[in-house]
């Protein structure tokens, strides 16, 4: 486990709790063990980039995989490197290649994860909306398709106690 010290959070700080979604396709809880850690790039969206600006170093986030019948939860990441400019806007080789962006004022930011734990079953998107405590949820709410979102504390441990 001594490779792991960047897992360790901020002394004396609560972590905050956050969902990050991923195309399992591209980048899944899998590839995030594998790798140990992982910048969030490609990130595109005003709102999203704003919340990772808040997101500190020992906060925690679920991993949730879309796009992918069925979605769901598939295990917990934390952020080990605050937000900094993602590099992917200055690339001209990558997607997210932003020509406006510019390095003395970044336009975008991300933050860089690190995996935690893989859940022994995925959590899925119908069970989470099963449950009345839920319901206000950014992720069960319709029309939010934000690929980062807030989760309260509340909403942390319930979802914690299905992951068991």
């Amino acid at each position: 486990m001594a490779g792991l010290a960047f897992l360790k959070s901020e002394p004396g700080r609560v972590p905050r709790h956050w969902l990050f979604k991923s195309e399992p396709d591209s980048f899944s809880i899998a590839d995030l063990e594998r790798v140990g850690r992982e910048e969030w790039s490609g990130v595109r969206n005003y709102t999203a980039r704003n919340l990772m600006r808040e997101m500190k170093r020992g906060d925690l986030g679920f991993f949730y995989h879309s796009s992918v019948q069925p979605p769901g939860i598939a295990g917990i990441c934390k952020v080990v490197a605050a937000a900094h400019p993602d590099s992917t806007q200055f690339d001209r080789k990558s997607e997210y290649y932003d020509a406006k962006s510019d390095p003395a004022d970044p336009r975008w930011w991300c933050v860089d994860v690190g995996f935690v734990r893989a859940f022994p079953r995925l959590i899925t998107l119908d069970e989470l909306r099963a449950i009345p405590a839920l319901a206000y949820m950014p992720l069960l709410r319709k029309g939010q398709r934000l690929s980062v979102q807030t989760v309260a504390p509340q909403e942390w441990k319930l979802i914690l106690k299905l992951a068991k």
